[in-house]
């Protein structure tokens, strides 16, 4: 083969030593050219599968951490319910168009997008967020940080799929949805063990920013990809390896390339990542707003409701591995996403159900949000195994132009869901923005607030013009000892109590009291109907499974993969001849 020296040893094919100059150059070419001219070992692979998954599970982490702190973020910038919404809508809409940037991978490579893109997130992270004057200059920097999260949101998946061959493909992309996952979990981890200790809301970024550049270190000098020829190819299993060397540099990199979205814009493609999208309206919902959520509906603490998102993040992230074996023993997808898609339904309905009622207890969330999350699991990993099968059969060289598809679509559906919620759930904002602050004060003052109550406005507002009005006061004395039938002595030390509220609280309550009371009694309904609008998405996505590629019978794909098995052997021998 053209400027190649090839042997053949123990069965596979071995390239020579004009290797690439990733791996001849010194240190600052390899910094750059990460490109590997033969396909890794077990432990090499291993390992730079390690770097992505951990290198997405800070990219999340990073991208999430406002969801720990929601209510002091708000409350620090004076930002209204409806504009912290818009803010994530906004970040979610930059992070859909960076990913079709990102589809260029295929012909840029994905290594460095990850490893550089860290770098910018980290310093976003640490340095900017933190520092941000206002309100306006935290929105431009968490939709900077969307942008760089649409690109790797393509690039990382686009290296898993590289370095895992189809037989193994649910597994590794179970250990890559983890990262999300495990970036949820660590937030509230992170924040449930630190919050009362570390007050202010920027601490949980300067923490999350330490950790992210740690890990663009590691990736940085660590991560590598396959050169173009060989993740250019169709593996299905690790057999495949002396094959796929092989062809490498028989692979006509610019004609596979050529026309990448007439090649992969198809119905299999887009069809699967609108059905996926909208099944994940539930997720992303409460990625960004179970903190706030638990928070405004039930009375949580942050601290507490944080914990309540251990619970859930810890059981996605075990499904997610377990769902990942059990696909790739079985060799399907399909039947594993059935099961996922009615368990999430059951779940959501189950929270919907329970969204009206105030007192359902902390350990009944835990297990209806726990059931919820180990579906989304088995929904979401051999989906996007599936996926990725499905762009490869129009052209492995393709990957990551399909997964810029996927992101492009699934960044838009949550941005439109996002977008949509304040007008479903209407009645957020002075739960948000005063509900902690008049529950602290109506706790502290009740005896001085059920006195307020008995008294007309009339006389209130006598008394509040002139406290001195003796005919007002023995007026107030007189409706305090006939609403609580009690003595005017008793009444009249009632009255004497009250003024000792200072008059900020007494405004405070009387300004916000009525709205918060309003909302609390109108929203957990409000959200009950975006619970079974989450439903009704979770359905949706059935129907595109049809169109996807995969089998539904274990037996017919083990018969698939042993005539593919077949097929190498004989191609191998083609060769040594």
């Amino acid at each position: 083969m053209p400027g190649a020296a090839w042997s053949l040893r123990r069965g596979g094919v071995e390239r020579g030593r004009d290797s690439s100059a990733a791996e001849t150059g010194g240190p600052a070419v390899k910094l750059w050219d990460r490109s590997l001219d033969r396909y890794p070992n077990r432990v090499a692979r291993y390992w730079y599968l390690a770097i992505v998954v951990v290198s997405a599970i800070v990219l999340y982490y990073e991208f999430y951490v406002p969801a720990a702190v929601t209510p002091s973020i708000i409350a620090d910038y004076h930002m209204t319910w409806p504009f912290f919404v818009y803010v994530i809508v906004v970040g979610n809409l930059i992070g859909a168009f960076a990913s079709l940037i990102a589809g260029l991978a295929d012909r840029w490579g994905r290594a460095n997008l990850v490893a550089y893109g860290l770098l910018v997130t980290g310093l976003i992270v640490l340095v900017g967020i933190p520092n941000a004057p206002d309100l306006w200059v935290y929105a431009v920097l968490y939709g900077l940080l969307g942008f760089v999260e649409g690109i790797i949101l393509v690039a990382t998946p686009a290296l898993i799929r590289d370095f895992s061959p189809q037989l193994g493909r649910a597994t590794a992309m179970g250990f890559w949805t983890i990262g999300p996952v495990v970036a949820s979990l660590t937030v509230s981890l992170v924040a449930s063990h630190t919050l009362n200790h570390l007050h202010a809301w920027q601490d949980q970024f300067t923490i999350t920013g330490i950790t992210g550049l740690i890990v663009w270190a590691i990736a940085f000098v660590g991560l590598r990809e396959l050169s173009p020829g060989l993740r250019d190819q169709l593996m299905v299993s690790i057999r495949d390896r002396a094959l796929v060397e092989a062809r490498a540099s028989g692979v006509d990199i610019e004609e596979s390339l050529r026309h990448p979205m007439r090649k992969v814009l198809h119905l299999d493609v887009v069809g699967p990542s609108f059905g996926i999208g909208l099944f994940l309206v539930v997720y992303y919902t409460l990625i960004a707003f179970l903190v706030v959520y638990m928070a405004t509906n039930f009375g949580y603490t942050l601290q507490r409701a944080n914990a309540l998102g251990n619970w859930v993040w810890g059981f996605n992230a075990g499904a997610l591995v377990v769902v990942g074996l059990l696909s790739d023993w079985a060799r399907v997808r399909k039947p594993f996403m059935v099961l996922g898609i009615a368990g999430s339904a059951a779940a959501t309905s189950l929270l919907a159900v329970n969204a009206i009622h105030p007192h359902t207890s902390y350990y009944t969330f835990v297990w209806i949000l726990s059931l919820l999350s180990v579906s989304l699991g088995f929904t979401f990993a051999p989906w996007l195994a599936a996926f990725t099968e499905t762009v490869e059969a129009h052209s492995p060289a393709l990957a990551a132009t399909g997964l810029a598809i996927w992101g492009w679509v699934l960044r838009l559906v949550v941005a439109a869901s996002l977008f949509l919620l304040p007008y479903v759930v209407t009645t957020m904002t002075p739960l948000v923005e005063h509900g902690t602050e008049v529950a602290t004060l109506s706790a502290k003052y009740a005896p001085e607030i059920q006195t307020l109550s008995a008294i007309d406005a009339q006389t209130l507002g006598a008394l509040s013009a002139n406290p001195a009005d003796a005919a007002a006061a023995a007026k107030a004395v007189g409706e305090i000892a006939t609403t609580f039938k009690v003595s005017p002595a008793v009444a009249l030390q009632r009255l004497q109590a009250v003024a000792t509220v200072p008059p900020a609280a007494l405004v405070t309550l009387r300004t916000y009291g009525p709205k918060v009371e309003h909302a609390a009694a109108v929203t957990p309904h409000e959200w009950q109907r975006w619970w079974w609008v989450s439903v009704g998405c979770e359905i949706v996505l059935l129907p595109f499974l049809l169109i996807m590629r995969g089998r539904w019978s274990p037996a017919k794909a083990r018969r698939d993969a042993e005539e593919h098995e077949k097929m190498v052997q004989e191609a191998l021998a083609a060769l040594h001849r």
